[in-house]
């Protein structure tokens, strides 16, 4: 069981049109990196992510699990891009910042802090624990 964070600027894609989508999920699609790309074609159905508003928020808003793996993604004709579907599953009854992140000496390694750029990106199951207490949910939900 892997588990991962998906940045998406919310005026682009907030946590709401996530929602919003329901049970079956959305691609999460326009990801034109190799690395993030890549993450997710590592991603099996069923693991969870962080769902992270990039920008001016800079914060962990919720918690979303992968619907569909890794496919063509439909916003492009270039073979090379894919992506995942993804839904949203609660969101964190308390958003962790980034600075609240970086704050935690046991968040150092964590990928955020180190290349905060990188949109799609793993986090450890340690990680996931302690972010998940630090946004208010008594026991981490697991896939």
């Amino acid at each position: 069981m892997a588990y991962w964070l998906f940045k998406s600027e919310p005026n682009t894609w907030s946590w709401e049109d996530q929602v919003k989508e329901g049970a079956k999920g959305a691609e999460w699609d326009g990801v034109r990196n190799y690395q993030a790309r890549n993450n997710m074609q590592a991603m099996k159905k069923g693991e969870l992510g962080f769902f992270y508003h990039s920008v001016n928020e800079k914060r962990v808003v919720g918690i979303v699990k992968v619907v569909k793996e890794a496919h063509p993604d439909s916003t492009t004709d270039d073979e090379r891009w894919h992506c995942v579907d993804v839904a949203a599953v609660e969101p964190l009854p308390a958003p962790v910042t980034l600075d609240q992140i970086k704050g935690e000496p046991k968040l150092e390694e964590m990928v955020l802090v180190k290349n905060s750029r990188l949109s799609v990106q793993p986090v450890t199951a340690a990680e996931w624990k302690v972010v998940c207490k630090m946004g208010g949910l008594k026991k981490p939900p697991t896939a």
